[in-house]
């Protein structure tokens, strides 16, 4: 359960301190995992499968509690906020997008009256969405269907950002999908990415390498620990470094596809 505290106002300092954690006792997960992420930066996390990255994000929300270390928002421990109030400033758009049976505007709002439609509107412009779902049969209220089956996993993933992107959030956790999306997605996605990242602080999953580039700081994970923190060019610096590895076997093999 959560404290007591009402988060209000969020400037978006992120600290994490020595965190361990383990879903099933005796199992650690998270060995005592350190960082920080400094107002309005972003911070690229990523590591081979099963690394920790999602438990991360995970732990910032609060799915979960720590088995021990602490996290601090703004210098407070997120366990003396209410869960309420405290995920009410995180937005999380996931890679598996789950989309109810509904319009594509009840989607975005999730029924919120103090959202409306021009905001929507707005927003959609903002981060270059807009025209994407006007091209669709009824636009802003097409309905989606169980899950989203209409849609491609690229055009679910948009609409999650502007649902994230509507509810004005202070922290953005983005868990950037895996699977090959379509090249115009893909370009949407990018573009809103950085839109949705610009003057707010941001923890990116990342598996893409323009996203990786662009970090402020990478966190690169393995088994648990984080074994390199530092940006793009400091990190390809590493002789045998693990970043160095995993971008020659796997980022360059997507410019290769690209090209």
């Amino acid at each position: 359960t959560g404290g007591e505290k009402e988060l209000k106002e969020v400037k978006g300092n992120i600290k994490f301190e020595d965190v361990r954690f383990e879903y099933v006792a005796g199992e650690e997960i998270l060995h005592g995992i350190s960082f920080e992420v400094k107002e309005g930066e972003t911070i690229a996390i990523v590591g081979a499968t099963g690394a920790g990255k999602t438990t991360i994000t995970n732990l910032l929300n609060r799915f979960y509690d720590l088995t021990s270390g602490a996290i601090y928002i703004d210098g407070v421990n997120i366990e003396e906020y209410t869960l309420s109030s405290l995920r009410e400033h995180i937005a999380t758009v996931l890679q598996d997008v789950f989309l109810f049976a509904d319009s594509i505007y009840n989607n975005i709002t999730l029924k919120n009256p103090a959202i409306t439609e021009e905001e929507v509107i707005a927003a959609a412009k903002s981060i270059g969405v807009h025209n994407f779902l006007m091209s669709l049969p009824e636009g802003y209220h097409y309905n989606v269907k169980e899950r989203g089956v209409m849609l491609s996993a690229g055009q679910r993933q948009l609409i999650a950002f502007l649902r994230a992107y509507v509810h004005k959030p202070q922290i953005l956790i983005l868990d950037e999908a895996t699977s090959s999306v379509d090249s115009h997605s893909e370009k949407l996605i990018q573009e809103a990415t950085d839109k949705m990242t610009e003057g707010r602080t941001s923890i990116i999953i990342a598996h893409r390498l323009t996203t990786v580039k662009k970090a402020d700081r990478i966190i690169v994970l393995d088994k648990g620990k984080i074994v390199e923190i530092g940006n793009h060019e400091e990190l390809l610096q590493i002789e045998n470094g693990y970043y160095r590895n995993l971008y020659e076997v796997q980022f360059l093999e997507e410019v290769k596809y690209k090209e």
